[in-house]
């Protein structure tokens, strides 16, 4: 793999900004493969004692505590829609953006990525032949990266790689500069196709804790890495104590140094001595004859709640680390909260988690929907009114049904003319497809009602003639 990318065929600037930009990008890569090791269970600890066999480091003993923190952070930042408060986004064709680009799951993944390295970039582009008219996709920070403006905030420049070789070299790059698109691929020799347009850098950088780095920082973090790998080294001695704890320690008296010794004269490895089943104690040649030898024959098995406890304290120390309960973690001395109260509050840090997070990656993924209806309508920028689309998020507290729609109704009544509108029904825990579902119902049930008084008003009323033309009823006569 090289780590350096010289392409023929850029101009000499554009050259030195794909240089710059994939040498910075060579520079995070250890780091990201990192944490997406932790978050794919491939990251087994080294040897750290000699006490421990090797065969035990080998079996690839895993934990999945920092997948379970950054998912358990991801289901709780769940985008639900684009609201476009006076607006009319299906005019727009919302719809259909989102279905052509699977949006939900595109902007799940840019979110996972994010949690991961600290950063995902959300990309617009034109579709091509075959494609919708506009595109949206997301990039994770090991096939990406750019020059961040911290006065402007926006990207100068952006470096997307589109495709590697089976070396894991690139062979397909997108440079993005302001109002221009450099595309290079690799077919046996490297080829150059520029693209003008009007939408700048159309990339947005979706960051996690962007206030503490440029590009945000990890969800994984130090302490977190440090903490799991304590405890997998914790697991790792419960699974060589568990071989052997079960088995009383034999010791065969009147032996000499020589079984502590290989055959070679050479000290037996460490871990083989405090794993053996059988222990020598030799006899005391200066003492007298009936205590020269020690009457040791057994020790009792030894139990592993040691090992347990210090699994259960490192679980209990990446609970607090990463906000989560102890309940997600911990085995034993936990208990599970007894109301809705003491729910919310175990998890509280968490859910303050959730709701900074989807703070952060409101603007971008606003920014991105506007900028993606724009191009797929034809437009040649994003018109100013469109400023006030909103990303809207499901809460991150979860609700039962009855819980939503009590504290919904309790909001309602102090502001009756809600319930006739969809916020009224997002209130009582309503989701869009139900909102859409009784408003349609709603339209339905009233025009039936009209067209019957309608109907009703076109029934002319019934008159008695009294045959003198005059239109009025008469009492009846009697029989002559």
């Amino acid at each position: 793999m090289n780590d350096t990318l010289a392409i023929p065929g850029l101009t000499d600037d554009e050259q030195r900004t794909v240089s710059r930009l994939y040498t910075q990008l060579k520079e995070k890569e250890l780091r990201n493969l990192l944490r997406s090791s932790y978050y794919d269970g491939k990251r087994a600890i080294r040897q750290l004692t000699p006490v421990v066999p090797p065969v035990y480091y080998s079996l690839g003993i895993v934990l999945g505590w920092t997948a379970k923190a950054v998912d358990a952070l991801l289901r709780r930042c769940t985008l639900e829609t684009i609201e476009w408060p006076g607006g009319d986004l299906e005019s727009l064709g919302y719809t259909e953006l989102v279905d052509n680009n699977h949006l939900r799951p595109t902007v799940k993944g840019g979110q996972v990525n994010s949690l991961l390295h600290g950063v995902s970039w959300i990309i617009n582009t034109v579709g091509g032949e075959g494609e919708p008219k506009s595109l949206i996709h997301t990039k994770d920070a090991l096939s990406g990266t750019g020059t961040w403006n911290a006065r402007a905030r926006r990207l100068e420049d952006f470096l997307s790689i589109t495709s590697l070789d089976d070396d894991g070299n690139p062979n397909g790059v997108a440079l993005y500069l302001p109002g221009l698109v450099v595309e290079c691929w690799k077919d046996g020799v490297w080829q150059v196709s520029r693209s003008a347009h009007v939408w700048g850098i159309p990339v947005e950088p979706m960051g996690f804790k962007p206030w503490t780095r440029d590009f945000g920082a990890s969800r994984i973090s130090r302490p977190l890495m440090s903490l799991q790998d304590r405890a997998t080294s914790a697991v790792v001695r419960l699974e060589g104590h568990m071989d052997v704890y079960s088995f009383p320690e034999m010791w065969m008296l009147g032996a000499d140094s020589t079984i502590f010794k290989n055959p070679d004269g050479t000290p037996k490895a460490d871990w083989r001595v405090m794993l053996g089943r059988i222990k020598g104690v030799p006899d005391d040649d200066e003492a007298l004859p009936e205590l020269a030898r020690a009457d040791v024959k057994q020790f009792p098995a030894q139990s592993p709640a040691p090992h347990l406890a210090a699994l259960n304290a490192y679980a209990k120390l990446f609970a607090r680390e990463s906000g989560l309960p102890d309940s997600a973690l911990a085995i034993t001395d936990y208990s599970n909260p007894t109301s809705a109260d003491a729910y919310a509050e175990s998890r509280e840090d968490l859910i303050a988690e959730a709701e900074g997070a989807t703070d952060d990656w409101s603007l971008p993924i606003r920014r991105a929907v506007a900028r993606g209806l724009a191009i797929q309508n034809g437009m040649k920028s994003v018109p100013p009114e469109w400023a006030t689309m909103e990303t809207r998020w499901r809460s991150p507290l979860f609700q039962s049904r009855a819980e939503a729609a009590d504290a919904g109704t309790k909001q309602i009544a102090s502001v009756p003319w809600l319930a006739e509108t969809e916020v009224g029904l997002e209130l009582i825990g309503m989701d869009g497809q139900q909102i859409r579902r009784a408003l349609a119902d709603k339209r339905k049930a009233a025009g039936g009602s009209l067209l019957d008084k309608l109907r009703a008003q076109s029934v002319p009323t019934q008159q008695v003639n009294d045959g003198n033309g005059d239109g009025t009823s008469q009492p009846d006569r009697p029989a002559e």
